[in-house]
């Protein structure tokens, strides 16, 4: 019996923290819940990577939202919706806004 997944990504090279293997995954409620070959799996949507590297979600460290004061260059909104978009899953955001929000009483705001 084969296994049932809601999304395959076949073929493509998969970082593991043993190295990259061209492999596929299986997504079953949003989560990764198979790696290998699952060529028989039974799913809703198929993904072709081959050719692609599939990396967990990324941690962007350096970012600008330059909410407050300068909004009309980023905001939250606009930079956590495109960082999502490239598959970051977690950002670090510089400080780099007016007023500066380096202080406990700035970040209560």
């Amino acid at each position: 019996m084969s296994e049932h997944f809601d999304l395959v990504v076949r073929g493509g090279r998969v970082a593991l923290p043993s190295g990259l293997f061209e492999t596929d995954l299986g997504v079953r409620n949003g989560r990764v819940a198979s790696i290998g070959d699952l060529a028989a799996a039974k799913t809703h949507a198929i993904v072709d990577a081959h050719g692609l590297t599939v990396l967990p979600g990324v941690i962007d460290t350096q970012v600008h939202f330059r909410e407050p004061g300068l909004e009309h260059k980023e905001d939250l909104s606009t930079g956590t919706a495109a960082a999502a978009l490239g598959g970051v899953t977690a950002v670090f955001e510089m400080p780099n806004t007016k007023p500066s929000t380096t202080g406990a009483i700035e970040l209560g705001d």
